[in-house]
């Protein structure tokens, strides 16, 4: 089973918007810096020094010749985030280094500013203005050296345990410090606690990865998201369903053939009914406490210092919220670096635990170093770690996070051989679905692959 392919036509609109947009932060770059200066009281000291390019974002590196300590001015991009979504997504991530600032010890930017879209030179998009922080990005140094710059990074079997075990101490300790710090709703923060007022509250929506994904690469009515704030696990993985069955019906390329329709049906259907099994509401709390779960701390997103293997920054919390206290009990799926989804459709599950299982044991050794010194949850962390990767909930919740992964993950992962195709595993009412799903798919592939034959011939010609 393969992980579900963008639809090409919403990702060339969604590329052209962005692309029109960086050429106007190319002309705008003179403004740019004049913005920072005036936002940093630089005093025309300004120079532009370079930019970095990010999954979501882009940053431009501004120098003051020694007046003040170099800055880094990141916009959400167009296209690459929904464009309807960039002030929110920029204002959550904003609040949350803040919040995480004053609550932990992890090394994060200051951030000196930000602002919604209306408020940046040029109307560029909304911007977060922060400290321009020394360091390589960690996952250069992790990986095995590849020829390709498009293939995957993969970790490096050769690196030496008693360097991983120096990142992944720190990396631990992270870890266990977010573990520690709960709300009890799920969503996005802001100081606006009705009860406490200037206080930390879950203020709006969870909008996250996932979401972002849907919106983007698939064709997703976005419309269709929530818009509040939730107040439960099972509300969570139940809209995560939703979401899922939704998306099914509406991304046109989804499915390749009526098999494929089946197989995808079953996934996703098998997801809903698996909610109860592993959903852990007021399993360790009630009540309910919801923790802060970033998707994307990994080692991409980290810059060390190479001659003292320290940790420098932790970078990107876009996409971050109080979720389902469950996912900040996972183990780490970046230990070999590239995606467990990715790495099940190209290698394969086997290739895959054999890769991943000695550095998890080896993470969670770790793991268990730190509680030693910085005793806190009850079970500790590392053991909540160790269940959720036995039980298979680690997989459950992976598929819930990863949109265009879930089907392969279900088949892989959360399937047992023994059922077979899974059919008789859905309710008659629900199997009774599935014909006219297959119908639809198929008429809603061939006007794909009709428009899309249309569309990419004309940029041929």
């Amino acid at each position: 089973m393969t992980i579900t392919e963008y639809d090409e036509l919403a990702e060339a609109a969604a590329d052209a918007e962005c692309r029109a947009w960086i050429r106007r932060l190319i002309d705008s770059a003179d403004e740019v810096v004049a913005f920072v200066d005036a936002r940093l009281n630089g005093g025309g000291t300004g120079t532009y020094k370079g930019f970095f390019k990010g999954a979501f974002n882009i940053s431009y590196h501004v120098d003051f010749n020694g007046r003040r300590p170099s800055a880094l001015i990141r916009f959400a991009m167009p296209g690459e985030t929904v464009t309807p979504w960039r002030d929110e997504k920029v204002a959550n991530e904003a609040r949350f280094i803040e919040y995480l600032r004053e609550n932990t010890t992890i090394p994060l930017p200051r951030i000196h500013c930000w602002g919604p879209a209306s408020e940046s030179p040029r109307g560029l998009g909304p911007f977060i203005i922060m400290d321009y922080i020394e360091g390589e990005r960690l996952s250069w140094f992790l990986k095995r050296p590849k020829e390709d710059e498009y293939e995957p990074m993969v970790l490096n079997p050769d690196l030496d345990e008693a360097t991983l075990d120096t990142f992944y101490e720190q990396i631990a300790g992270y870890m266990l410090q977010l573990s520690r710090l709960s709300f009890p709703r799920i969503g996005a923060i802001s100081r606006n606690d009705p009860a406490k007022p200037g206080a930390w509250a879950v203020t709006e929506r969870p909008l996250t990865f996932n979401m972002n994904i849907l919106g983007t690469t698939t064709g997703y009515p976005i419309d269709k998201f929530p818009t509040k704030p939730l107040d439960s696990s099972s509300e969570f993985f139940e809209q995560v369903a939703q979401q899922h069955l939704l998306h099914l019906e509406t991304q046109r390329n989804l499915a390749d053939d009526e098999e494929d329709v089946q197989r995808r049906f079953v996934a996703r259907h098998r997801f809903r009914q698996l909610i109860p099994r592993f959903c852990t509401d007021n399993e360790h709390s009630a009540p309910a406490q919801f923790k802060i779960f970033c998707d994307d701390l990994q080692p991409n997103n980290m810059l060390f210092d190479r001659e003292t293997l320290r940790i420098t920054a932790v970078l990107d919390f876009e996409f971050t919220n109080a979720m389902p206290e469950q996912f900040a009990y996972d183990p780490p799926w970046w230990l070999v670096l590239k995606q467990p989804g990715l790495w099940i459709e190209e290698d394969g599950m086997d290739d895959f635990l054999a890769r991943y299982e000695p550095r998890l044991e080896q993470f969670l050794r770790v793991m268990e170093r730190v509680e030693a010194q910085q005793p806190g949850l009850d079970p500790p962390l590392s053991a909540r770690m160790r269940e959720s990767w036995e039980s298979k909930r680690f997989w459950f919740n992976y598929a819930s996070r990863r949109c265009l992964d879930l089907d392969a993950v279900y088949w892989a992962a959360l399937h047992d051989p023994s059922d077979g195709d899974g059919l008789a595993l859905l309710d008659a009412e629900t199997r009774e679905k599935l014909p006219a799903l297959v119908e639809k798919k198929m008429e809603q592939l061939r006007a794909y692959k009709a428009e899309h034959a249309a569309q990419f011939s004309k940029e041929d010609e």
